[in-house]
């Protein structure tokens, strides 16, 4: 039995072709759940509600999450809860005692709708979003 060699290789070619095309999919709610309970549930607790186990030791009552639908006229306010999350220009990393959100993260970046317009967002916190909307109450 003849292999073709030239033949292999454009299978190849194609084959690698298509998957490029592809590239990786979008973060979705498991996703976020997981970067929730590995980075959130100390100060929001394991359900959002702001009840984490360090939440009455912070100066400022955690959020709880699961009614930013129900404070925004019952709309999810996925813009606010991303610029709040990774950083509000109005309001210090210290005023609002949340985490830092940066550095590596924004080396993969996904295009999440935002407002109507498609915007460069961390992968991780793609995923947070879709989670977080899940659990509105």
């Amino acid at each position: 039995m003849r292999i073709n060699v030239g033949f292999v290789t454009a299978i190849g070619l194609a084959l690698i072709g298509v998957v490029a095309c592809v590239g990786p999919s979008m973060p979705n709610r498991s996703d976020g759940r997981a970067f929730f309970a590995e980075s959130c549930t100390s100060c929001h607790g394991p359900s959002g509600r702001g009840d984490g186990i360090i939440s009455k030791d912070l100066p400022v009552a955690p959020t709880d999450l699961t009614t930013l639908s129900r404070t925004n006229g019952g709309t999810f306010p996925a813009t606010r809860a991303l610029a709040y999350i990774w950083g509000d220009p109005t309001q210090s990393h210290l005023a609002r005692v949340m985490p830092q959100f940066g550095g590596a993260m924004a080396d993969d970046l996904v295009p999440v709708k935002l407002d109507g317009v498609y915007t460069p967002t961390p992968r991780a916190l793609a995923g947070l979003l879709a989670y977080l909307e899940s659990i509105q109450g």
